[in-house]
Formats: C-alpha cells, structure tokens, sequence
C-alpha cells in the first residue's frame, strides 16, 4: 500500500509540474467527457454569489469528479485548465468526509439552517489537528469556531426574538460615566465603535442581523472551502497534491513553502507555515468582507462588529479576550491642570478591522495555542475530544453585552500621571 501512495504521489507531482499524462485510476465518463469542463471560472469561490461548488456546471459526485480528473491529467491538460475540476474534487471530499452536502450548503440561509454544517466543519477541523499534530491551523480554527459559532447562535436568537435589548442604553451608559470622569476632551477619545452602539443600538432591527449574520456565514463558508480542501489534499496524497494546486494557480509560492514548513517536522517551520495559512485565511479570504459588514450602513454595521469583539471570550487556554487586549486608554488634562491616564475596560480597537485583529491574532492566539500544542498536548486534546454540540453551547457570550457595558462604566478607572508606578 505504501508503494502505491509513492508511486500514485510521483505521478501526481509529475502531472502538476509538467502536465504528463496518467492513467485514470477511478472510473471516468466517456473519452471526451473532460473538455466541457476545462477553463470553468470560479464564478462561486466566494460563497457570497450561490449555494454550492466552485461553478454551477460542475458535478458533486466524488468519484466523477475523480475520473474526470484522472481523464484531464492522463490527456496530458495544463493544470491551469482543470483548475475548478480540481478544486471542486477536492472540496467535494471535504465537506463528504466532514459530513456537509455540499450542493445545499447555503449561508444565507441563516444560522439554524446552518447550524448542523457549523458543528460539522468545525468538528472536522479538530479532528485533523487530533490526527495530525502538525495541523495547527485546523486546531485552532476548530477552537475559535465554538466561539464564532456560539456567538451567531445569539445574534440570530436575539434578533428574532428579544431583538438587540438595552445596548444602546448601556453604551450611553459608558460614555456618561467616562464624561463625568473626564469630562468632554475624554468623550471625544472613545473608540468609533462605542459611539456607533451608543448612536444605532436602537436602530438595529431583525433585517440587519439576518443580513450581517448571513455575510458572517458567508466568511465561515469561504474559509472552509479555500483552507479545507488544502488540507484534505495534504492528509490524503501529501505534498505533491499540494503542487497541483500550485500549478493549477489556486494558490501562489507563498502558500506552497508554507506547506514544506507544516510538513517539515521542525516545531518553527511547522508554526510559521500553520500562521502564513492562518494569514491567508484572514486577509485574502474575508478581509474584504469584513470590512463590508463593517460599513453597512454606516454606524449599524460598525455598532455589530465592534460589540461582537467586545464580547468575545476565546476558548484557546491562556488567550486574553479582545476587550482586554489593547483596552481603552485616553490621556486626559483634569480640571485641577494635572494630566492623567483614563482606563476604560472595553476595547480600543474594532475586531472586523485587518491591521487590529491580526495583532491580536499573533499576540494571543498564535502564540498561546503553538504553546498549548508543543507543551500541554493532553489537556488542549481532551477539550477537542468534547463533542462539538457542548464546545459551542458553552460559548454564548451576547445575552450578556448590555451586563458588560455596565460593569465597564462602574469600571473607569483615572490615575493622575505623576503617581503612576514606573513600569
């Protein structure tokens, strides 16, 4: 069995690299089949277009999909024209194998609908990290998923049925409390996010959410779909899959040395190659959409990002949650002329913004869970062995936004400079 994974591994590299033919090992259509399905665009890698694959016109059945593979490569086809027939393979034997139906998976469909593909893809991705040590990427994506996903579960709980209580009251709270502190100049300082609750908390209705709510699913989708079958690939056929990839142009040099470093068996290289796919994830696959939710109209789209950051409390061991990372901190001159700090315990920062959340990320996240991984394997293995319907149910932090705004503004904390320990 080994000497045919090696040979059937040869042969793939060979057919990424130079386009020679080899013989189909799964049944395919007849000869010819191949060519309707050649130079296919990827008119819904992103998730946002349609339910689905990559392109309407190609087929859900695994092996097909392989046979039509086996057929493109055995024609001796540049990788570059297969490029949507590998992909969608490779997708295909991902969400199989994690248990999602591919062809109905529909984000816009909402967070019941999608509720079963959340546990799903997440369960999936700490599978990977439990059987493959060096998958560091899919552990702590699986470990942010119970947060991400228990998160979504409220918002849409919240907006169907309670809508969005007390949030504006409670940010109006803050900024009353930080105002008498500090007085105006302190105001003025406050991050955009709060001031946009304070503004449009009110204004928030059950239309916003189901629509931030499906882009967020939409993001979920789009990293499954572009990470996922990536890693499939890699546990399945190893690197020279991987290379197929690459010839095929799905993803650039980049991201083909990031997997040497994950296969490499160096605890560095392994960490460096799971962040430039946790990179990618971030900025190539949702920044963009990020920063849409972020702008929907205006202070609703920034209000929903921002306390969505505030409330989060990571599942990682160790990691800070946002709002006590980069806390709020203004520089204020009180009314005796004696300057002073004014600590605020709610985040500077909004988490949909690129440039913030990756500081968190390679601050807290990254770090922290390369820890856990390298130096407390059997306690990070025995949360990921919780069934996932617990690990998420356990993280349900929005029903307690308006409880922590109020705990912020009783919190405000004003040292006058001058007596302010040297650190």
């Amino acid at each position: 069995m080994r000497i045919g994974m090696a040979l059937r591994a040869t042969a793939l590299a060979l057919a990424a690299v130079t386009g020679l033919g080899l013989a189909a090992t799964a049944p395919a259509g007849a000869a010819g089949d191949v060519d309707r399905y050649l130079d296919l665009p990827l008119v819904n890698r992103d998730a946002a277009s349609s339910p689905g694959g990559v392109n309407p016109e190609l087929p859900y059945d695994v092996n097909e999909l392989r046979g039509l593979l086996d057929e493109a490569r055995a024609q001796g086809v540049a990788p570059t024209r297969y490029a949507a027939l590998l992909y969608q393979y490779w997708l295909v034997d991902a969400t199989n194998k994690a248990g999602i139906d591919l062809r109905s998976w529909d984000p816009r469909a909402g967070v019941e609908a999608n509720r079963t593909n959340l546990i799903r893809s997440y369960r999936y991705y700490e599978d990977l990290q439990l059987n493959h040590r060096e998958l560091q990427w899919a552990g702590m994506g699986g470990q942010v998923g119970a947060d991400f996903g228990g998160g979504l579960v409220d918002f849409e709980l919240m907006g169907n049925i309670y809508g969005l209580p007390g949030l504006s009251e409670s940010a109006r709270g803050v900024i009353a409390a930080v105002e008498q502190a500090a007085g105006p100049q302190a105001v003025a300082q406050l991050p955009h996010g709060l001031m946009a609750l304070a503004e449009a908390g009110s204004q928030i209705s059950p239309e916003d959410l189901r629509y931030i709510i499906g882009m967020i699913l939409v993001m979920q989708k789009n990293i499954f779909s572009d990470l996922m079958p990536m890693h499939d690939a890699y546990v399945t056929e190893g690197l020279p899959a991987l290379q197929e990839f690459q010839a095929a142009g799905l993803f650039g040099d980049d991201i083909m040395e990031a997997w040497r470093g994950v296969a490499s068996g160096d605890y560095g290289r392994i960490a460096s190659g799971n962040g430039a796919l946790l990179r990618r994830e971030q900025e190539w696959v949702i920044r963009d959409q990020w920063d849409s939710v972020r702008g929907y109209k205006g202070s609703i789209g920034e209000a929903i990002t921002y306390v969505s950051g505030a409330a989060g409390s990571p599942s990682v061991a160790g990691v800070a949650p946002p709002r006590e990372f980069n806390p709020v901190r203004m520089q204020v001159t009180m009314a005796n002329g004696q300057p002073a700090l004014v600590t605020v315990p709610l985040p500077e920062w909004n988490w949909s913004e690129f440039d913030s959340r990756w500081d968190y990320i390679t601050t807290e996240l990254l770090p922290k869970y390369k820890f856990q991984v390298e130096n407390n394997w059997p306690a990070l293995e025995a949360v990921m062995r919780t069934p996932y319907e617990m690990q998420m149910e356990s993280h349900r932090p929005l029903f307690n936004i308006p409880q922590l705004l109020d705990s912020a503004a009783r919190q405000i904390q004003v040292t006058p400079i001058d007596t302010m320990a040297v650190r």
